[in-house]
């Protein structure tokens, strides 16, 4: 993988890893569901509990810093952060629709949304190609699936996936 990937999948890592870290130093400070506990026509939640305000705000935030001191314009930290957010609120709809629970683990679904949207929002700007772009998606599923266990050991993550 090329510096630029390595580059990437940083910011990509900091943006899908903001939250967690956020919910486990804030507790249930401004932690209010997106959703605001709607319950669709299937009987399930839109999104679910854990996607909160929270995140949302501080992930784009958290990206365009990693990005700025990258040397990179913080816009595109923020532009990663957001579609990174954009693609963990599609998993989390998808995965309330096919039954499964909050924090509940979809190997592939979890991960691949929250990866290659942002990818997609800045492929033109680094001239991404197909293969680097699959290339970088599963060095994150590689590192999100090693990572998420020694979160959980730390007491960040509720879950060991």
């Amino acid at each position: 993988m090329a510096s630029i990937e390595l580059q990437l999948l940083l910011l990509i890592l900091i943006a899908n890893g903001t939250p967690v870290i956020a919910a486990a130093v804030c507790g249930a400070w401004c932690a209010w569901p997106l959703d605001g506990g709607r319950v669709l026509a299937d009987g399930r939640r839109l999104l679910g509990e854990t996607k909160t305000w929270r995140g949302l705000a501080l992930a784009p935030l958290a990206t365009g810093l990693g990005a700025a001191l990258l040397d990179w314009p913080a816009t595109v930290g923020v532009m990663i952060g957001v579609a990174a957010m954009l693609g963990d609120l599609l998993s989390s709809f998808v995965k309330r629709r096919l039954g499964v629970p909050t924090s509940g683990m979809a190997l592939g679904l979890d991960q691949i949304p929250e990866a290659l949207l942002p990818l997609l929002a800045v492929a033109d700007r680094f001239a991404l190609s197909w293969p680097a772009i699959a290339a970088t998606v599963a060095g994150f599923i590689v590192l999100e699936l090693g990572l998420s266990p020694i979160f959980y050991w730390l007491g960040v993550r509720n879950r060991p996936y």
